[in-house]
C-alpha cells in the first residue's frame, strides 16, 4: 500500500495486515512524502507491516517509530542477530525466504528463536513481487516449529488451489501484485472477493 485514498477503501475491508514497503528500489516504495492512516480498532485491529530490504536496524526503528508500526518484514539477507534486536525492542518480526525448485528449511533453524514468523516467497531477481507461484508441495518438508505465511503469485486465479494447501504452521497469507490494478494500488473488488472467499472458508 502507497497511497492514501487507496489504504483508505482498502482498510475498510478489514484485512488483517497491511504492508507498506520501504525500499527504494520497488515499485511499491511508499515514498518520502508517506502519511499512513491511523488503522488502529480494538474490536478489529489491522497491523501495519513494514517491509525493508538489507536496512540498518537504526534506519527501521527511525522509520518503525516515525509511523507507529509494530511489525516488521525482512526480504533480504538480514542476519540473526538483527532480527534477535528488533525483536528484544518488541517488535514483530516476519523473516521472509526466497524457495526455488528446492530448499533447505533445516536451514532457518538459527532463526528460530529470533523471529516470529517465516514468509516463504518465490525466488526470483528481486526481492519479491515476482507474481509467480513456488511448488507449495515443498511445504511439507518443512517441520520447524514457527508459524509462516505463505506468499508468491497468490491471487482469485489460484485461490482454491492454495485454500488446499494444509499445513499446521502456515498462519496466513501474503498477497501483493495479483490484486492490483499497478504497483502499490490495490483493487478494492479483488480483494474484497479474496477476503469473502478466504473468510467464508474459515467459517466452513
Amino acid at each position: 500500500m502507497k497511497y492514501l485514498e487507496n489504504i483508505r477503501e482498502i482498510t475498510a475491508l478489514r484485512p488483517d495486515y497491511l504492508g507498506f514497503i520501504f525500499y527504494e528500489q520497488s515499485p511499491r516504495f511508499v515514498g518520502e512524502d508517506f502519511e499512513i492512516l491511523a488503522l488502529e480498532d480494538s474490536q478489529n485491529p489491522i497491523e501495519k507491516t513494514a517491509v525493508f530490504v538489507n536496512q540498518s536496524n537504526e534506519v527501521m526503528v527511525a522509520k518503525l517509530m516515525q509511523y507507529g508500526i509494530k511489525t516488521v518484514q525482512l526480504h533480504g539477507g538480514e542476519s540473526t542477530q538483527q532480527c534477535r534486536t528488533l525483536k528484544q525492542k518488541g517488535y514483530t518480526v516476519i523473516k521472509a525466504f526466497s524457495i526455488g525448485a528446492y530448499f533447505d528449511f533445516s536451514t532457518l533453524k538459527d532463526y528460530e528463536k529470533v523471529v516470529d514468523y517465516f514468509l516463504f516467497d518465490t525466488q526470483s531477481i528481486g526481492y519479491g513481487g515476482s507474481g509467480i507461484s513456488f511448488n507449495w508441495d515443498l511445504l511439507q518438508q518443512y517441520q520447524l516449529s514457527t508459524a509462516f505465511f505463505l506468499s508468491g503469485g497468490l491471487g482469485l486465479h489460484n485461490v482454491q488451489q492454495l485454500l488446499a494447501v494444509k499445513h499446521p504452521m502456515l498462519y496466513g497469507y501474503d498477497f501483493n501484485s495479483s490484486l492490483e490494478s499497478e504497483p502499490g494500488l490495490k483493487d478494492r473488488e479483488l480483494v474484497q472477493s479474496i477476503i469473502k472467499i478466504i473468510k467464508k472458508n474459515e467459517r466452513i
